[in-house]
């Protein structure tokens, strides 16, 4: 699906709430061309863990060696990681080498209820990046996810399943 695509998708569901996110997500890519697309899958990561509103570990990954982590997005090179030549290759071979660099036993996002695209949708707000997680509701067990990163266009999408 093209990023348009997606957008309008997003903007046909209903908002989800604050109640609706708490729990383990897995996750997946919603593939739209995004320089994104793949980068989570090739990081093994698996997807979010919202305990409550104050306490949300925002990636979950099955590292290879290592077994199921949450990872510190604070020193990771999102921007860099992105425009790497043969990306997706490289990670699968570094990622579980540098993982444990970022290991957390930490939560490190919020889970908050903003105003997006005229709506009240609840919200994953990381605490040392400039992104926000918007979510809409596609069933009782999946909501889409659009990453609002400050500075990215067209933005990235991703699903999360119960």
């Amino acid at each position: 699906m093209t990023p348009a695509e997606a957008e309008s998708w997003f903007d046909s569901l209903a908002p989800a709430t604050e109640e609706d996110m708490l729990g383990e997500w897995q996750g997946e890519d919603v593939p739209t061309g995004h320089k994104m697309d793949g980068m989570l899958a090739a990081s093994s990561w698996t997807g979010k863990r919202f305990t409550d509103a104050e306490s949300v570990f925002p990636l979950i990954h099955n590292v290879p060696f290592w077994g199921e982590r949450a990872l510190n997005p604070r020193f990771m090179p999102l921007w860099l990681i992105m425009n790497l030549p043969a990306r997706n290759a490289l990670l699968k071979v570094s990622f579980p080498l540098l993982a444990p660099l970022f290991f957390t036993t930490k939560p490190r996002a919020r889970l908050r209820t903003i105003r997006f695209r005229g709506r009240d949708h609840a919200a994953m707000i990381y605490d040392d990046k400039p992104i926000n997680d918007v979510f809409a509701k596609i069933d009782d067990t999946s909501v889409l996810g659009w990453m609002d990163f400050k500075g990215m266009s067209p933005p990235y999408f991703f699903q999360l399943t119960r």
